[in-house]
This record gives C-alpha cells, sequence and structure tokens, in this order.
C-alpha cells in the first residue's frame, strides 16, 4: 500500500509512519519543511511534485497548526484555520487529477467540533455549540467531505487529548507534579477526553483497512475523566507534596480566548462509531495507558 501522509514529522504523524513502514507499506510525506529520503519513505515539499500518474492507495491529513501553539490572536486563528483548510484543498486538486483514485482519506479533526459541554455523553451524532474550535473544525471536515465526490471512502478523526510519554498533552501536563505540585485548572469537573496515541495509530490502521466504514469516528478512549480524577491517577505516578489548583480567571489571562474552550470548558467523548466498527482499545482506562 501506498499512502500520502500530511504532518507525517509531527507528534501523531511519525507514530503512524513507524507503525506503516513495519507493516511494509510505502510512505511518501508531504511536510513543510524539505528532509532527505529514507527507506521506504519519500519526502515532498509542493504536492504538485507528485505525478498524477502516481497510485497512491490511501490519504491520511494529519497537517495543522498547533491549537496550543500560541495565545489565539486573530492572526493565529488565520493560520490555525488555513494550515488545515489549505492542505486540505491541496489534497482535493491532487485527487481531481489522479489518474487512479486512492481508495480512502483518514482527515485529521478533533472533539473541539462539539464545543463546549458539560456532563452530557457525546456520541458522533451530537450537537456541536457555536465557538471557535467547532467552526475550525467543522469546516475542516467540510473540506475533507468534498474528496468523496471522487469516489473515495472519506473518515472524519476526532481526535481527543492524545497521551505518549514523550511529547504531547502529557508532557506538559506532568510538568508540575514532577516538581512535587498537584493541579488542574478551574473547577476540575471539566471532563478531559482523553486517548493513548498507540490506540490512535491502531485507529488509522484499523480504518484503512475496514472498507465499509465511513463518516465522523471519535478517537478518545472509551473511559473519559474529569480534570479531578486525571490529577488524581498523576498523583498515584508522581510523588507529589502539595496541590494547587490553577484558578480559570488566571488561564484567561496568560493565554485568553483558548483557556475557555481547551482548558476550562470539556467534553465527555465516546468512541461509539469506532467501537460499533469492532474497534477494540489497547488502553481503555487512564491507569493502564499512565502505565504505559
Amino acid at each position: 500500500m501506498h499512502i500520502l501522509i500530511t504532518g507525517g514529522t509531527g507528534f501523531i504523524g511519525s507514530a503512524a509512519v513507524a507503525s506503516f513502514l513495519e507493516q511494509g507499506y510505502s510512505i511518501t510525506i508531504l511536510s513543510r519543511t524539505a528532509h532527505p529520503d529514507q527507506v521506504g519513505v519519500r519526502f515532498i515539499t509542493d504536492i504538485d511534485a507528485i505525478d498524477s500518474d502516481t497510485v497512491i492507495d490511501a490519504i491520511v491529513n494529519l497537517a495543522g497548526a498547533s491549537m496550543a501553539g500560541k495565545r489565539w490572536s486573530v492572526a493565529y486563528k488565520k493560520e490555525l484555520l488555513a494550515s488545515r483548510l489549505d492542505t486540505t484543498r491541496a489534497l482535493a486538486s491532487l485527487c481531481e487529477r489522479l489518474s487512479t483514485k486512492p481508495g480512502v482519506l483518514l482527515s485529521g479533526s478533533a472533539i473541539g467540533f462539539y464545543g463546549p459541554h458539560k456532563d452530557e455523553r457525546l456520541e458522533e451524532s451530537a450537537a456541536a455549540i457555536d465557538s471557535f474550535s467547532s467552526e475550525l473544525c467543522r469546516l475542516w471536515e467540510d473540506e475533507a467531505s468534498q474528496m468523496q465526490r471522487y469516489g473515495l471512502r472519506v473518515c472524519l478523526l476526532r481526535l481527543g487529548v492524545v497521551l505518549a510519554n514523550k511529547g504531547g498533552a502529557l508532557e506538559q501536563m506532568a510538568q508540575p507534579f514532577k516538581f512535587g505540585v498537584a493541579n488542574w485548572i478551574g473547577t476540575g469537573q471539566q471532563w478531559l477526553s482523553w486517548v493513548h496515541r498507540d490506540d490512535v495509530v491502531a485507529a488509522l490502521n484499523f480504518l484503512l483497512l475496514q472498507q465499509r466504514a465511513s463518516g465522523a469516528f471519535n478517537v478518545t478512549a472509551p473511559n473519559p475523566v474529569t480534570a479531578r480524577d486525571f490529577c488524581a491517577a498523576l498523583k498515584r505516578r508522581y510523588r507529589t507534596f502539595i496541590t494547587v489548583p490553577l484558578p480559570g480567571f488566571f488561564m484567561r489571562l496568560v493565554v485568553g480566548e483558548m483557556a475557555d474552550e481547551l482548558l476550562i470548558a470539556g467534553q465527555r467523548v465516546i468512541p461509539a462509531a469506532l467501537q460499533q466498527a469492532g474497534f477494540e482499545f489497547e488502553y481503555p482506562k487512564l491507569a493502564d495507558a499512565l502505565a504505559a
């Protein structure tokens, strides 16, 4: 199988590429930065470098500037949108001109699609609440869905907070615990829908091969926790001496609008579509994920 992947050098993409190579797939990575080719991997910086007679079996679209990378200024919001929409449109243009169309597109999205919620269990059919992250995800998914017109099977990956032992959100969240200080943000009652990175990669591999799978998929572990519960789980992994919650107003002062949507509010997301399709999580519970 020949897979074209965007975001292939990132936190999730690099793990996915390693898995694809283990299975003997050939990979083309579209990257903003030039890299030397590797065994089984071709790097390109311009999608026009792909000839129209190239056979691509699948596209995995994970490109996008980090939602937590900077304060959400007007300029950065435009960058967040452009980094996702422009790349997805370029992939659509590629599919239009390819002589042989790819079979499937796995396209990134996020549980931010649903906007801020309280205790509701959010399956893929749940209604979205208006917010910037919700609008961003909706527009991104809409662009990806356009590729159905070329015969592609489209799966939309609504990713939760992805955990791994190096990099990603856990590295930042665990930092104060390493110095003996336990904390959560705001009331701590907001839900945190997490997923182990190995399960994300496994879900990608699963959806690549499930010929009937299409539409939206929540890529989150089946057991979300509250921020306080997450704190308690980390306290069992680290030796802490004091618990100091961070007030919501303080985080608003520090990071602005991002705090309300990513840190203070939350979503209780359930991977109903993945489970109904037969996917089994290796790490369904937070304690096991942290232990790994």
